[in-house]
């Protein structure tokens, strides 16, 4: 399907409405996504449980609704380019990640059709729902408590997170989670998930809302308001703890003079040290982006040069960015989260 604004100049796109864009689930590669996921679902046993899927801002499953918001910009090629022009990286823009997302939100609708967290039991495994979201986490990366699917060890963040992970780990029927999790404390996690198969698989939904919070059609606001927002939603704010840290990898001693820069260092190294970063903490791109620039601002200011090999710079540069980028983790609040 082809639209009017899909070969418009960037900055003419931005300035046009999320609601008239006109874009719909029903059109493009995302239907593909949303059969296999309910036929993950019928397979698993759960039969009656069928959420509803709509486009929205955000990847997000609003709370008490069983129904999934999917990005809007995955609805078409030229959104998706804009999406990277903008964020740096495209959430779900891969097949295999976007069913990965469908699976961890269809987890939420799951949680909300049937008030999972009522349930003694549930809490047992996973904690109370109502706990308030941390403004930021420090998991555990050698944990066996929880399951490993979302980078950034999500199932970490909060109990619903952790009930999301686990089900999206479980429900793929070629899932080998049995092996995989064998002697992990997650494994009665993901156990239980088969006890709640078989007792909510053939029972109808207690909550049949069919409301689409935060929809594409709904949204009045443009493209560059949209993306002002989020750059601005996913910046962190600069720390002068860096200083010390920079002066533990650079120098500013008049030995080094005749070294390379550490700005035009990082500046040089700045793809690879970004997307290595990204991935292993699964922070945004654009933070660690962002992250990157201000330092690279801050070596400049503080005259640092090269004062170690190049390869044990680069080590030290993507150990310490990916320690304050885990500080930064999940410190989003007033953002709906996924």
């Amino acid at each position: 399907m082809q639209y009017w604004w899909e070969d418009l100049p960037r900055d003419e796109l931005l300035d046009i409405r999320l609601c008239d864009l006109g874009v719909e689930l029903e059109h493009g590669w995302l239907t593909v996504c949303v059969k296999r996921l309910r036929e993950e679902l019928k397979a698993s046993g759960l039969t009656r449980f069928r959420p509803h899927f709509y486009l929205a801002d955000e990847w997000c499953c609003p709370d008490g609704i069983p129904g999934v918001g999917i990005p809007f910009y995955l609805a078409h090629p030229r959104l998706m380019r804009l999406e990277e022009a903008m964020m740096l990286e495209v959430e779900g823009g891969t097949r295999r990640e976007c069913m990965r997302l469908i699976r961890h939100e269809a987890a939420h609708a799951f949680q909300h059709a049937y008030h999972l967290q009522r349930r003694h039991k549930w809490q047992r495994y996973f904690g109370k729902a109502s706990l308030p979201y941390p403004d930021a986490y420090r998991p555990n990366p050698m944990s066996r408590n929880f399951v490993q699917h979302l980078d950034g060890w999500y199932a970490q963040a909060h109990p619903v997170e952790d009930f999301a992970e686990t089900f999206a780990v479980w429900l793929p029927p070629r899932s080998q989670w049995q092996r995989d999790y064998a002697g992990w404390g997650a494994l009665a996690k993901l156990e239980y998930l088969d006890e709640l198969s078989e007792e909510f698989g053939r029972r109808p939904m207690p909550v049949k809302s069919r409301a689409r919070p935060y929809r594409v059609s709904g949204l009045r606001h443009t493209l560059r308001q949209h993306y002002e927002r989020r750059q601005d939603h996913y910046s962190p704010e600069f720390s002068e703890e860096y200083d010390r840290d920079l002066h533990k990898v650079f120098s500013d001693s008049s030995r080094h003079r005749s070294k390379e820069s550490a700005a035009k260092f990082l500046r040089r190294h700045r793809r690879g040290i970004r997307e290595q970063v990204a991935e292993f903490t699964g922070e945004y791109v654009f933070t660690v982006d962002k992250v990157l620039r201000d330092i690279t601002t801050r070596c400049r200011e503080l005259n640092l040069r090269v004062a170690h090999s190049e390869r044990r710079t680069r080590l030290q540069v993507g150990i310490m960015l990916t320690v304050h980028t885990v500080h930064l983790l999940h410190r989003r609040d007033e953002w709906h989260a996924i």
